[in-house]
């Protein structure tokens, strides 16, 4: 899915069945402030290729995106990302979810050992709530 399907509403196209398609893949900065800026709700995962947490937390996130809202994004950055200097990133996988262009909350992994399966379930919850 191209960042040209995240700009649509939700409406303007049926939700894919296939994880890979429920979440979009961002390839940049510019493509990361449109994403945000075009929807109302949107939870991003920022995470490393070479990070073995962000590996093996990325099918869980993916599955969970093919469940349903709020629409789903990832990008993938490094170290030195200007996107990881602005939010702040320090541990490899990390969750934000904004509302209408605000980050509202993020949910951090844990050094060593990353995000689990029930801390995205929770962490979604809290999300639809507010």
């Amino acid at each position: 899915m191209s960042i040209r399907n995240i700009l649509k509403k939700p409406d303007d196209h049926p939700r894919p069945a296939a994880a890979e398609d429920a979440c979009v893949l961002l390839e940049s900065p510019e493509d990361f402030d449109a994403a945000v800026a075009s929807r109302d709700r949107l939870m991003i995962m920022l995470y490393a290729s070479w990070c073995p947490f962000s590996q093996e937390f990325l099918p869980i996130y993916l599955a969970h995106a093919a469940t349903g809202d709020p629409c789903y994004a990832r990008i993938i950055v490094d170290d030195d990302d200007p996107l990881v200097e602005r939010y702040g990133v320090s541990v490899f996988p990390t969750l934000l979810f904004f509302e209408k262009g605000q980050l509202v909350r993020r949910l951090d992994g844990t050094y060593h050992r990353g995000l689990t399966h029930g801390q995205l379930r929770d962490f979604a919850r809290r999300c639809a709530v507010r």
